[in-house]
C-alpha cells in the first residue's frame, strides 16, 4: 500500500469517527484579538458518494475526498433538504480533514441546486453554496475564511427521497486567514 493510500485511508476513518461519536462542533472560538492575519487564495474540489453513512434518507452522511489546498477527506452531512421554488436547498454541516491530520471547522452551509432538464437521471447543478471557515487545529487554530462552490450531484432515486447511489463533484474557491503570532 503506497503511503497516500494510507493516508487517505487515515483521514477517511478518522473523519467517519468523528460523525459516528458526534464529537464534531460547528462553533469552536474565534481567533485571539491580538493575532494578525496572513490571508491566501484556496481552491480545488469535493468529490462524494450520498448516501455513505447512515441510510439513504435525508439526514445522510456522504464521505468523499478533497483536492487542492484542503487535500485530505470530507464527510458532510446532509440535514435536510427543502424544495424553494424550482430549486432545491440541502443543508449541509462539513467535517474536513486534512492529509496532515489538521481538522477544518465550517458554519453549516445552504447549497442551492437547480434540476437540470433533459438529463437521463435527476442531475442537479449547484449554483450557489457558500461555506464559511470558522477555524480548525493545527495551522487551522483561528483561521476564517470564505470559499464557494460550484458543481453538480446525480441523485438516481431523488423523487423517492433515496440518496444512496448519489455523487457530487465541486469546485470550490475562495480565501482562508491563518492567524500569525
Amino acid at each position: 500500500m503506497t503511503i497516500r493510500r494510507v493516508t487517505f485511508i487515515r483521514s477517511m476513518m478518522l473523519a467517519a469517527v468523528l460523525v459516528a461519536v458526534g464529537a464534531w462542533s460547528p462553533s469552536h472560538p474565534a481567533a485571539a484579538a491580538a493575532a494578525s492575519f496572513n490571508c491566501i487564495p484556496v481552491g480545488g474540489t469535493f468529490m462524494t458518494n450520498l448516501g455513505a453513512i447512515g441510510g439513504t434518507s435525508v439526514p445522510s452522511t456522504t464521505l468523499g475526498r478533497v483536492t487542492g489546498d484542503l487535500s485530505g477527506a470530507v464527510a458532510a452531512t446532509i440535514a435536510n433538504v427543502q424544495q424553494s421554488g424550482g430549486n432545491f436547498v440541502f443543508t449541509v454541516q462539513h467535517h474536513i480533514v486534512t492529509d496532515e491530520g489538521d481538522f477544518v471547522y465550517a458554519n453549516e452551509a445552504q447549497a442551492t441546486a437547480t434540476q437540470v432538464q433533459g438529463a437521463p437521471q435527476p442531475l442537479f447543478a449547484i449554483v450557489t453554496y457558500p461555506v464559511h471557515i470558522t477555524g480548525g487545529t493545527g495551522k487551522f487554530a483561528h483561521a476564517t475564511g470564505d470559499i464557494t462552490n460550484i458543481g453538480e450531484v446525480q441523485v438516481p432515486n431523488f423523487a423517492s427521497g433515496d440518496l444512496s447511489g448519489g455523487t457530487l463533484i465541486l469546485r470550490y474557491s475562495g480565501r482562508i486567514c491563518f492567524a500569525t503570532p
